[in-house]
This record gives structure tokens, sequence and C-alpha cells, in this order.
């Protein structure tokens, strides 16, 4: 999906010219998509529309309104899924367009408690383990487009 906007792009990055997974709900200056992860089910990316690299490259109320967004996908993910921990994580070094992992993790998942980034081949060929079931991604993804709604 090629994402048209009236804002900063760059074109070769792929944060501005696709999605970037399956898109849950967007506005002029943000949108929250599912990473599909399939040994980290339930894997959130909240993504700035416009290309900037760094959150000092926003005013304070657009930083404020990121993080807000953050916080809110972390609460709907905690309530929902109940994991056992939630990594954030805003790194860029691969893709340096602003965006923000929110991952939950779960004891029983494929490398807990190492990052997701240090998944090891052998770890990556297991199959995953349904640590969350299509029952509870579904309606994971019902409530953040709910809580989203006043974004």
């Amino acid at each position: 999906m090629n994402m048209n906007h009236d804002y900063l792009h760059q074109a070769d990055c792929a944060l501005c010219n696709q999605v970037g997974g399956e898109l849950v709900w967007q506005n002029d200056v943000l949108r929250v998509i599912m990473v599909d992860e399939p040994h980290f089910v339930g894997f959130v990316r909240v993504v700035w529309q416009a290309h900037v690299s760094e959150m000092t490259d926003l005013p304070v109320a657009q930083r404020s309104l990121l993080m807000k967004t953050v916080c809110l996908v972390e609460d709907v993910m905690r309530r929902v899924l109940r994991p056992t921990k939630v990594n954030l994580a805003s790194l860029g070094n691969m893709t340096p367009h602003l965006h923000w992992h929110v991952i939950p993790r779960f004891e029983t998942d494929v490398n807990f408690p190492n990052p997701v980034w240090a998944i090891t081949p052998e770890q990556a060929a297991q199959t995953p383990a349904p640590v969350v079931t299509p029952e509870q991604y579904a309606a994971f993804v019902a409530a953040l487009k709910v809580a989203l709604w006043d974004v």
C-alpha cells in the first residue's frame, strides 16, 4: 500500500511507502499497526506518519500525543492479552523513521526473558508456541480500535 500524504516523505523509506503491517487505526499524524511476528503475536508498532527520525524532531505537543498513544496501546495490551511484561522500544537503526514497538512478552515465548531481537536462528526455526489465541488477538485488535477512537 502506498502512503500518499501531504507531509514529509522519503522515497526510500519503508514506513513512508508502506503501511508496515495490518493497519488497525490511523489519523493524519499517527498510525497503529499489527506486526506479523509469529513468535511474538500481538506485536504493535505506533508509527509517526511524517518522516522524522527522532522524538526531539517533534514539537512537545506532538511528542506528548505520540507517547499518549504508545501508553494507550500498552494499557489495552495489558488488559486484553495479560502478558508477563510489555517491551517498549524506539530504535530506528534499520528504519530511521520515528516509530515505537509495543511488544507483549510471555514467560512461555521462544526466548523470554531475552530481547525479541536476540532470537537465535534455531529459535526462529521453531514452530511458534500458541501464546496468544486467535480469539485473544481479535479481541485485542477490536479493543485497540475502540480505545484509539478518541486519539
